[in-house]
């Protein structure tokens, strides 16, 4: 195998090889002329995005900066949002969903090391999935660890470090991120009240 299909498969890589190295410089030549685009050029941006990432619904926005590894391995669904600065280590697919909200400084990392010294100074990494569902609302500066599936209609409050799995439904927060209850109904119909009074 090679070190790419190492990676993509989710076993232990080294991510210096040749192949890889090029693919992450390709990348950050469409990130660099993306981050630096006036903001007038909004549509060119789409442009380069689209070409970036391995997927893109429609009616999406990405505030810039915006940093990855890749790009071919993000997936994003119709009506994604994303405030500045967001990083997606995406060494392994990273997967959103529609009406997916993402708040400013958050970093998604598929990427991990050894913990092993002797394994991570011969530059060993490796990298597991990420899957963010449908309307899901990540907070500021919130950290999204490799291998966490989050569930459909979550909110993750913000400053989070999300190490584990968030069932659909979820308000999470905490370090590590904790389910502290389920959204409910009675959400939407107190937040009603508020818009008409």
């Amino acid at each position: 195998m090679t070190e790419k299909e190492k990676m993509l498969n989710g076993k232990p890589y080294q991510a210096f090889s040749k192949e890889l190295t090029e693919e992450r410089r390709n990348a950050k030549i469409k990130i660099y002329e993306f981050n630096a685009l006036h903001p007038n050029e909004s549509d060119k941006g789409k442009v380069i995005l689209k070409s970036l990432l391995g997927k893109s619904g429609t009616g999406f926005h990405i505030e810039a900066p915006f940093y990855c590894d890749y790009g071919y391995n993000i997936e994003i669904g119709s009506h994604f949002f994303s405030n500045y600065h967001l990083v997606i280590l995406d060494c392994a697919k990273v997967k959103m969903g529609d009406h997916v909200f993402i708040g400013p400084n958050v970093g998604i990392y598929t990427a991990g090391h050894p913990l092993n010294a002797e394994l991570r100074n011969q530059e060993y990494e490796h990298a597991h999935p990420i899957t963010i569902g449908d309307s899901v609302w990540i907070g500021g500066n919130v950290v999204i660890n490799g291998g966490v599936h989050i569930g459909d209609n979550c909110v993750i409050g913000s400053g989070s470090v999300v190490t584990k799995d968030i069932p659909a439904n979820s308000l999470a927060m905490g370090s590590p991120c904790r389910v502290v209850r389920a959204i409910t109904e009675k959400d939407r119909s107190e937040y009603m009240v508020g818009l008409e009074g």
